[in-house]
């Protein structure tokens, strides 16, 4: 390997597809996130067609939806980590089956009570929240280190393909056979989901026993020893919350205030999604020297979109950009995924994960809760700018840490990476907080809805010869949140 951030292309994907555990893992996902797509926008029709209802009304049950997924995050991540992380996910897909059922039949019945549409609203996202963690640390169990890559670069163009079919069917199936069945089907899809899942039968990593606050503080110790992870994770706070407020709230209002509307926002979805999966796939293949360098650079052109919609350029060259940045985003996902797969110990994989998930959405609601009084007070098209400069600087910030610019694709660790294994204090040394400020305070100082997935956590151990296979798995082995990191998870 050279010290350049420069590629070559790698191959083997063919083997991926003998692999029964993985094809079926594949399917699990690909069925799951399809589903998905029709429930995203069959929950919202639900909830409005029901008598009485309105705004309000919605957002309390996306709302109970939504704060499950970052309230038991972490819980999720423990439990992951304790116990069968296929067996895991095949009860988070029950839970969820359960849910979505129960909305589809007080909605095709027309008894929807709102006290029951939260509850079972609740019980979607805490499935999410289970899921989630244990998806993330369940790969490096079914598939050899060298594979990962190839292995996530897959599963994302599978999710996203199956999303963007999802989403282009569900209005579709809406207007045709009502909500209700469109949230039945998604019911059918947790079920799918859940059975292929259960064929996986991925054993419980062996680790001593300990209580579930000592687990928390053993995942936060691995979070925070790794400063490549902390730092960008930071960076993605501030990016979620920037990229949420453009596709929340100022991407679709400067399109109906100078692009003529929905038509034109969709055209701009639609060139990020086809983006997206072309990214994938080329993620899939390109092989990297420093990846978490290469990963950071992607980032840079998610601040184009937002941009070009506030200095109101043409449609077509806003649809280009959006469709660069599907590329760069996804392509920083797996490599993101990957080396967090390969860097982190196996027995705290899914804890690590969690800490991330929780880090990268943190700001994500606040992203959406200013854009609008932010817009009302500027302008729509500063916002856009505001939220533009937000990417940048949290980029540019996050590249100032040794271990983002240095950190390799093979085992020898960064400069001031601490070992693979449990860190040996609770926060960070000294010498790593100085290194770099957190990547986050720049921009919020200046200041800024897959998936889950990202997901939207790290700084770096060095990985003896002996800890490589511990730490790699062994060789046998509401609306879209803007978040890079992580394919969509339920």
């Amino acid at each position: 390997m050279t010290g350049s951030p420069s590629s070559r292309v790698g191959s083997g994907g063919g083997a991926l597809w003998r692999d029964h555990r993985f094809v079926l893992l594949f399917g699990a996902r690909v069925v799951s996130v399809l589903g998905n797509g029709f429930a995203r926008v069959a929950l919202a029709f639900a909830v409005l067609a029901l008598p009485g209802a309105g705004p309000g009304r919605l957002s309390l049950v996306l709302g109970c939806q939504a704060v499950p997924q970052l309230l038991f995050i972490l819980i999720g991540g423990v439990i992951a980590d304790r116990m069968s992380r296929s067996r895991l996910m095949v009860l988070a897909d029950v839970l969820g089956c359960g849910a979505y059922a129960g909305l589809a039949a007080m909605v095709l019945t027309g008894r929807a009570p709102l006290l029951a549409m939260c509850l079972l609203a609740l019980a979607a996202g805490t499935a999410t929240a289970l899921f989630a963690p244990a998806m993330e640390g369940v790969l490096p169990s079914l598939v050899p280190a060298d594979r990962l890559q190839r292995a996530n670069g897959l599963l994302r163009m599978g999710t996203n393909t199956s999303l963007l079919l999802g989403l282009s069917l569900s209005g579709i199936t809406v207007a045709l056979v009502g909500a209700g069945w469109a949230l039945a089907l998604n019911a059918a899809s947790f079920a799918v989901s859940g059975l292929l899942t259960a064929r996986l039968r991925v054993a419980a990593v062996p680790r001593a026993a300990s209580s579930g606050w000592a687990d928390l503080r053993e995942g936060r110790r691995e979070f925070f020893s790794r400063q490549w992870l902390w730092v960008v994770v930071a960076q993605y706070a501030v990016v979620v919350a920037a990229l949420n407020a453009n596709a929340g709230v100022l991407g679709p209002l400067m399109s109906e205030q100078h692009f003529g509307g929905v038509r034109a926002w969709s055209v701009i979805v639609a060139a990020q999604a086809v983006g997206a999966v072309a990214g994938a796939g080329l993620a899939a293949r390109v092989r990297v020297d420093r990846p978490i360098l290469v990963a950071v650079l992607c980032t840079f052109p998610a601040a184009v979109p937002p941009a070009l919609l506030g200095l109101r350029a043409p449609l077509w060259t806003i649809a280009a950009a959006m469709f660069c940045a599907g590329i760069a985003g996804d392509v920083f996902g797996v490599l993101w995924a990957t080396t967090i797969q390969r860097r982190v110990p196996e027995e705290a994989l899914s804890r690590v994960s969690s800490y991330d998930l929780l880090g990268s959405l943190a700001l994500a609601p606040l992203g959406l809760l200013v854009a609008g009084p932010v817009a009302q007070a500027v302008g729509t098209a500063p916002a856009l700018l505001g939220c533009a400069a937000l990417v940048v600087l949290a980029t540019a910030a996050a590249l100032l840490s040794p271990q983002v610019r240095g950190l390799r694709a093979e085992a020898d660790p960064a400069p001031g990476e601490p070992p693979s294994g449990p860190a040996s204090a609770d926060v960070p040394s000294a010498d790593a907080v100085l290194a770099v400020a957190p990547p986050a305070a720049a921009p919020l100082a200046a200041t800024g809805p897959e998936d889950a997935a990202r997901t939207g956590t790290k700084s770096v151990g060095a990985e003896t010869p002996a800890e490589v296979p511990r730490a790699r798995g062994g060789a046998g082995t509401a609306e879209r949140t803007e978040n890079p990191k992580r394919p969509e998870s339920r």
